[in-house]
């Protein structure tokens, strides 16, 4: 008898977050559909067990120690092990606020508000470290679980140095370069005990976190990430990928 596998992705009630749960739930997978609203969480895993999948709503909140130590009682109550964990909740405070009428960011590192940089860094940085810390018990028990980390091409410090023409974004993108530093740090400790953790980048996707000014959609997105949560054995860990290859850091 085959035990279902299980995967976990949070902030999952929309965007690349919900495709990436209907994807997984396509491969077989049981998912945990964290979100942090429970009414959202609810409608969209009730929206994909419609279409036949097991999705389970799992309320989780990143930025709570509480909320996530109660998640994670909840799915060792009810799982042996998680196989999949994709840290998948982001946030980019005061981001949209700051578009023009072309879609442009427009407000210099000098105008940047310092309370909604710590929102940000609440979510993108301290979330995904509460999470794998939380969950990690869980993960060690799978044979061969996959972290992936949602990232951004703006967490690029190269590409950043480099292109002119790219947002500079300095709360949302320097939480995104912390990202992928913490990416390294678990890759570091983990590699041995059969965990690969990866950073996905998944382009500028339409979503409420730009205002829907993407130009890529979510399933285009959600490649690389479905491509890093599935590695076979002898695949890459403690890397920054898009859908074409290693990004620099």
């Amino acid at each position: 008898m085959t035990t279902r596998k299980n995967a976990l992705v949070t902030g999952a009630n929309k965007g690349i977050g919900l495709e990436t749960a209907r994807r997984l739930a396509a491969l077989g997978f049981k998912v945990w559909l964290g979100a942090r609203d429970g009414k959202r969480g609810q409608a969209a895993a009730e929206a994909l067990r419609g279409e036949g999948f097991d999705v389970e709503r799992l309320e989780l909140d990143v930025t709570s120690d509480e909320s996530v130590a109660a998640a994670a009682r909840t799915i060792a109550a009810r799982a042996p092990s998680l196989d999949v964990l994709v840290n998948n909740a982001g946030v980019a405070a005061g981001y949209v606020d700051a578009l023009g009428p072309d879609g442009r960011y427009e407000r210099p590192p000098s105008r940047e508000d310092i309370a909604d940089m710590k929102a940000t860094y609440d979510v993108n940085v301290f979330g995904p470290v509460r999470v794998t810390q939380a969950f990690l018990p869980l993960l060690l028990a799978s044979p061969a679980a996959r972290i992936v980390m949602l990232s951004s091409y703006l967490g690029s410090i190269a590409r950043a140095a480099g292109e002119s023409q790219s947002p500079n974004a300095m709360g949302y993108g320097s939480s995104k370069t912390a990202l992928n530093a913490i990416t390294v740090a678990f890759a570091r400790e983990l590699s041995p005990r059969g965990i690969m953790v990866n950073a996905a980048a998944p382009g500028y996707t339409a979503t409420d976190l730009n205002g829907h000014k993407g130009h890529r959609t979510v399933q285009q997105a959600t490649e690389i990430v479905m491509r890093l949560a599935t590695l076979d054995a002898g695949g890459p860990t403690g890397g920054y990928f898009d859908e074409n290859g290693p990004l620099p850091w």
